[in-house]
Formats: structure tokens, sequence, C-alpha cells
């Protein structure tokens, strides 16, 4: 099952218009018929934003389901092919997408969704192993590289979406708006370099029920790619929520708890707590639809955005934590950077870095602003 969205330039704010017309779609009513792979047209490109069509369509990624009289739900399969898309128009006037359906035996309750190339392919392999088809896969392809993936039988099953250079947040904001994403429970947003050997999606999402976790992610093997001491592995429990331990609010910080000087001075604040980090999380169906919302369009790596998930869920420092018992390691393959050109001497991932920091500190101000207009607004009632 392949989605593919070509861009001539790469337009930061490029959207992709069915995601935002999910219940205006307009449909050729001469090919509109029920059955195994018939072919539905969706025609125009911006009509869908200013009609709204009686025959009602509820997306989300890899299920259709048309009210309109008729039964049955419906899954997209190969080929969801466009036009070429450049700029950040959309397609053009006149233009067709062909939908094939097929009948969908069974409803996936989760979603997962990498973003990969194709060097990683083994990796994606043993990952998408520890999923049951109760979690539907999706990939998004930063190299272009979709019809390769066929020699391993659950990419057939998969969804994909390729987009030549892009980021994990860049796609995610544009294919996994929360009204599309409705249907599951939980999403999960992994980069491609995880080793999952001690890792069980199943028991996961039983200890997040449990716990009663809205933003989550595994624990990290303290040994490598580690950045902060919140996300550490604990080898004595099931889930932990605060980076330090704390005795009637006093914080008895200890050398195995102990997080970077000066960024605990609140131990329920990120990144002491409420907090994990942008390489594994998992979001309930409730959380992500705040979440999505936070991000921008435009600060595609985002940077700054785990210190942020906390406005999302309250509190946050009990509906935030971090998975020890089940648990990841991360590789730490900086494989989109490779992508890159060299540039005033730097190498592609100094650039990709470069550009990362200086995202933070834009996401950072924008919050800050955001937050100013709040509280003046609150002021003003």
């Amino acid at each position: 099952m392949v989605w593919i969205v070509r861009s001539k330039t790469r337009s930061e704010n490029l959207t992709i218009p069915f995601l935002r017309a999910q219940n205006s779609l307009k449909f050729d009513n001469e090919e509109r018929k029920i059955g195994k792979e018939n072919r539905i047209t969706v025609e125009g490109r911006l009509q869908a934003y200013q009609k709204r069509n009686s025959a009602a369509m509820d997306i989300f990624l890899n299920t259709i389901a048309v009210r309109r009289g008729q039964r049955g739900c419906w899954k997209l399969v190969r080929n969801f092919a466009t036009n070429e898309v450049g700029g950040d128009v959309g397609w053009a006037a006149g233009d067709s997408v062909f939908i094939y359906i097929q009948d969908l035996t069974k409803k996936p309750k989760y979603l997962v969704a990498f973003t990969v190339g194709y060097a990683q392919k083994d990796n994606i392999n043993a990952c998408v192993k520890k999923f049951s088809d109760d979690f539907q896969i999706l990939l998004f392809h930063y190299d272009d590289r979709t019809s390769e993936w066929d020699q391993f039988e659950w990419s057939k099953r998969a969804v994909h979406v390729s987009a030549p250079r892009q980021t994990k947040w860049w796609y995610a904001k544009r294919f996994l708006h929360p009204d599309v994403v409705a249907a599951y429970e939980y999403i999960f947003i992994w980069d491609e370099d995880l080793d999952v050997q001690h890792f069980s999606a199943e028991k996961y999402i039983q200890l997040v029920k449990k716990h009663g976790l809205e933003i989550s992610q595994p624990g990290l093997e303290p040994n490598n790619g580690l950045t902060w001491q919140m996300t550490k592995r604990r080898g004595d429990r099931e889930v932990h929520k605060y980076a330090l331990r704390s005795n009637k609010m006093i914080c008895l910080i200890t050398r195995e708890t102990e997080e970077k000087p000066g960024w605990c001075s609140d131990p329920h604040l990120p990144p002491c707590a409420a907090f994990v980090e942008i390489m594994a999380p998992v979001f309930s169906r409730t959380a992500w639809r705040c979440v999505w919302h936070m991000i921008q369009n435009d600060l595609v790596h985002g940077w700054g955005l785990d210190f942020a998930l906390r406005r999302c869920v309250d509190p946050a420092h009990e509906k935030i934590g971090v998975v020890d018992s089940q648990w990841i390691i991360h590789k730490v393959i900086p494989s989109l950077g490779s992508q890159g050109k060299a540039e005033n001497g730097k190498a592609p991932w100094q650039g990709v870095r470069e550009r990362c920091k200086n995202e933070w500190a834009q996401f950072q101000n924008r919050l800050a602003i955001a937050d100013k207009a709040y509280l003046a607004q609150i002021g003003k009632s």
C-alpha cells in the first residue's frame, strides 16, 4: 500500500489537501461502487475546501468508511498516486486522485509510524515483527524508495508515504492530523534506529494503560544514545515518572539519577518529570490531538517539543512517564543527515544539528509569545 507525495520544491508549508478536507470530498458518482478493488475518483483540488458533499467520508490513514447507505469499511491498497505536487499549493485544478479499495478484514487498534530510509530495512523489519496485527504500520520514506520494501511480506499490508528528504515531524504534521488518526487508541511515532530486542508492544500497551500514561516512551539502555537521565531505564520497576527521587517534596539526588547541573530546579518539570524524548514517543489519542497542534509547520526537527509536551496532559508529572520493563536501545545513526549536502565546509550532519538548535530557539520564542498573548487575553476578560 503506497501513498506517494512528490514535491519539486522543499516547501515547509506543503499541506496535503485531502487530510484537511476529510468531510467534504467530492466523488464521481459514476465510479462510486461497492466491491473489491473498485476505483473512487476524488476530483478537484480545493473544491473539497469550499463544498461539503453529502457523501461525507471519515479518513483515518488506512480506512475509509462511506456513510450514505453504504456498509462496510475499506482499506487503501496499492497505489494512492497523485500528480506531482509543487510548491505549497497542492494539486492543480482538475487533477484527480485515484484510491483503490478493498474490504478491511481487521481494524487495527494502534498506529506505529516509522520515518525510514532503505538502508535501515533490516532494523525496521526487526521492529515491525514486534508489533501484532493490532498495530497498523506506517512508513514515511525520506529516500523515495518504496517498492524495494516489498521483499518483506508485512510491507504489503503497511501504509507507505514517500516525500524525499523530509523529517519525522514534517510528516507527522501533514499526515497525522488528529481527525485522521482518531481511530487509533495510541500512536507510536518512532525513529528508524531503535533496537527492540527487549521490547514487547503488547506488554507495553498493558503497562501504559495500567499506569495511566497519556504520553510515554520505552526506557533507554543507559550505555548508548542517552541524552537525559529521565529516560534512562530503571531495572527495579515497571514505570518511572521522575528523574529525581523525592521524599516529602525534598529532592534526594543520587549519582544514579542526577540530571545535568542546573536542569532540575523543579522536580515536577522537564527534563526531570513530565518528559519523554522525541525519538520514540507514544501518545494516547487524546494527548496527540493537543500535541499535533503544537508542532510547527516549519520547525521540522521537533527540537523543544519534548519540553512542551506537559502542556497537553494534567497533571503532567503523573500522566507522562517512561516504561522501564519494556526497553529499547538507541543506535544513534545519523541517517537523515547523510541525505544532505556539505555546505560552507560543514558535513551534512553538522548542518542538520545547527538547524535543530536554531529551531529549538524559535520554538521557545513562539511559545513565550503565545503564553504572553494568552495571559493578556485572560487579564482582559
